[in-house]
């Protein structure tokens, strides 16, 4: 597994796997109209392109020899920044990997990388969102040692989330 950032020339893989990534595990949630909603919002080549090509976020993918197999994403100013105390937080979004991937150590070395990147731009916390019933991610995060802050809302389309907020505070 190679690391590395992403580019202009990786907006159509990039923008799939998202799309494959949130679909695979939360589809079968939502109306399809709030998921278009969504998914055109987030996941669209123009919204991803706009992302990598703007200073906000960074996003750092994971490659093998069949292609993109997952990605992260950091963002500055946090989304988050209003919802806690920290002084210098960065927000961590998107931690995916190819449907069919998780447990091979894809979402471990992104999470690697994310922690030294905060720690190296002298960041005091990574917070992060995590759907309330979204079990395995949640103990993932925990056992980085990220704790649950808040109860935030997260919206697709006009259906509302119970979604978690999660920080950890980095020394």
């Amino acid at each position: 597994m190679i690391l590395r950032p992403a580019s202009l020339d990786d907006v159509k893989p990039l923008a799939k796997l998202g799309r494959d990534s949130f679909c695979d595990k939360f589809e079968h949630l939502y109306d399809p109209k709030d998921l278009n909603v969504f998914l055109e919002e987030v996941y669209s080549e123009k919204s991803v392109a706009e992302e990598i090509a703007g200073p906000e976020c960074i996003h750092q993918l994971a490659e093998d020899a069949s292609g993109l197999i997952g990605y992260c994403k950091m963002r500055v100013p946090s989304w988050y920044e209003d919802d806690s105390d920290a002084q210098n937080p960065i927000a961590l979004g998107q931690l995916y990997t190819a449907p069919g991937k998780t447990g091979l150590g894809i979402g471990a070395a992104l999470m690697e990388w994310a922690l030294a990147l905060s720690r190296e731009r002298g960041r005091d916390a990574i917070q992060l969102s995590v759907w309330s019933e979204n079990f395995g991610a949640q103990r993932f995060y925990e056992r980085y040692g990220f704790k649950k802050i808040a109860d935030i809302d997260f919206y697709v389309g006009n259906h509302r989330d119970d979604e978690f907020l999660y920080e950890l505070r980095l020394d």
